[in-house]
């Protein structure tokens, strides 16, 4: 088929997807492979080698419809959960370590080692200390896994990103690459000098020659080659970071939620860190032409706490009850949604989830959609604090085919959210990617929310915003 067409691969927590776009942003073809691993906790992780044959498998679906479409793909991008973690023996690629994923807390435990230097970590990488962040897992790695342990000392290990083990595993001719959004997410990537900090990788004892060798986001790859194909890999970069650009060039006065396994929500800005010391600074595109930088929230339970209610409550299908769990009234409990641990504004690793107040089943189930909402919103309010107000919520992601989730965030944040008609923006944002960023890419149309009175819920979010700091020091 004639083309031009772009692959877009999305590695993610539940599963790997690839689709591929035409040059008008138009999805002809797509696929989803799921991806099994530990649903929450401490520890969440995948097989590594699992994960791979994933993108392999999600890649041969896709095109199992229409094989002659593989002759007019022209290039490809490939995203992945930005802080996750593998490490693998360079000699043959075979990974050391499970996919260790980027809401796994094993590192908390390094955490006051640390402490001190938390200032310096922010003013370096743009983010807070965390052990989400790839450093403590990687450090944590080598002081407890004998086989990475045994690999440094014979001089075959690397450690990275998922991206950048995915891409020695599946690129042609192998080598240690790793783009901006990825290698910023492990603590050791200066935001200043755009490559790994010599102090900070003192600091946490990594020796530079197990990293990748940092590139830009557009950067010739090699070939990422399957059975079916075999096509320039144009693009490496994070998932949020590719969702950002789903509707094209991203606008200043819109902030980007991506809601999946967790909830991103992200706003360009300038270098400067955000005027807010609980918000990231985040690198989404670099390369030679282009620079996009974001004030970022993080919001860890989103998909995921939904995971944890199946598991703790019993109540399975809870996503497809959303509508019916957000448009109940009366009292109910209040969820400390720490699912994965607190991510911005708190901030704290060591929190469990539990619930205040007694209610039914349901009733705990609808809390736990209210407490996503809420945990969003804290982050909305911090964003406006730092750089402004904005005019529209751009949503993406798989919890946004619920109507009353995307409805509430509007009615609480008094601001319209927009929902585009595809959804699988961090797919759609690496199609824009790998075509160059064209000025004709359109957008999508969909839904638009405008924000409605809802008193009740105001209401509850306000006792769910007192309830927090107490919660955070029992």
């Amino acid at each position: 088929m004639k083309g031009p067409y772009y692959l877009a691969v999305d590695q993610g927590g539940h599963g790997t997807r690839a689709l591929v776009f035409d040059e008008g942003g138009v999805v002809v073809a797509r696929a989803l492979v799921p991806v099994g691993g530990a649903p929450g906790g401490r520890v969440v992780e995948q097989d590594a080698e699992t994960v791979v044959e994933s993108v392999r498998t999600a890649i041969t679906w896709a095109l199992a419809a229409e094989p002659r479409l593989a002759d007019g793909i022209v290039a490809a991008g490939l995203a992945t959960q930005r802080s996750s973690l593998v490490c693998w023996d360079t000699r043959t690629g075979g990974a050391l370590t499970p996919v260790i994923g980027w809401q796994d807390r094993r590192a908390a435990e390094l955490m006051p080692r640390y402490q001190d230097h938390a200032f310096a970590v922010r003013e370096r990488t743009g983010l807070v200390l965390s052990p989400h962040y790839g450093a403590l897992k990687m450090r944590w790695c080598l002081e407890q896994i004998p086989a990475v342990r045994a690999a440094a000392r014979g001089g075959y290990l690397a450690m990275g990103p998922l991206a950048s083990f995915l891409a020695y595993r599946l690129v042609e001719p192998r080598r240690l690459r790793a783009d901006p959004a990825n290698a910023s997410r492990t603590l050791l990537w200066n935001r200043h000098t755009r490559s790994w900090d010599h102090e900070l990788l003192a600091l946490f004892d990594i020796p530079e020659q197990v990293l990748p060798d940092c590139t830009p986001s557009r950067y010739p790859f090699g070939a990422l080659v399957t059975k079916e194909l075999s096509v320039p890999l144009a693009i490496l970069t994070g998932d949020q970071s590719a969702a950002l650009f789903a509707e094209g060039a991203p606008r200043p006065d819109t902030v980007y939620l991506n809601m999946g396994t967790g909830a991103f929500l992200q706003r360009p800005v300038g270098h400067a860190l955000p005027d807010n010391d609980t918000l990231l600074w985040s690198t989404a595109l670099l390369d030679g032409h282009e620079s996009v930088q974001v004030a970022e929230g993080t919001v860890h339970g989103a998909g995921a706490a939904l995971d944890w209610a199946a598991a703790h409550l019993g109540y399975a299908g809870l996503a497809d009850q959303c509508g019916r769990l957000l448009g109940e009234t009366g009292p109910r409990p209040l969820f400390v949604n720490a699912v994965g641990g607190l991510g911005s504004p708190y901030w704290r690793a060591d929190i469990e989830s539990r619930f205040e107040g007694e209610g039914s089943t349901q009733d705990k189930a609808a809390a736990v959609f209210e407490s996503i909402v809420f945990l969003i919103m804290e982050n909305l309010l911090a964003i406006s604090t730092a750089s402004g107000p904005f005019t529209t919520i751009l949503a993406t992601g798989g919890l946004t085919a619920c109507d009353a989730l995307c409805q509430a965030l509007a009615d609480l944040a008094h601001t319209a959210v927009r929902r585009p008609l595809e959804r699988e923006g961090t797919a759609r944002g690496l199609a824009y990617l790998v075509a160059g960023g064209p000025r004709s890419w359109p957008r999508t149309g969909g839904d638009v929310f405008p924000p409605q009175p809802r008193e009740g819920m105001a209401a509850r979010f306000a006792a769910w915003r007192t309830l927090m700091p107490p919660a955070m020091r029992a």
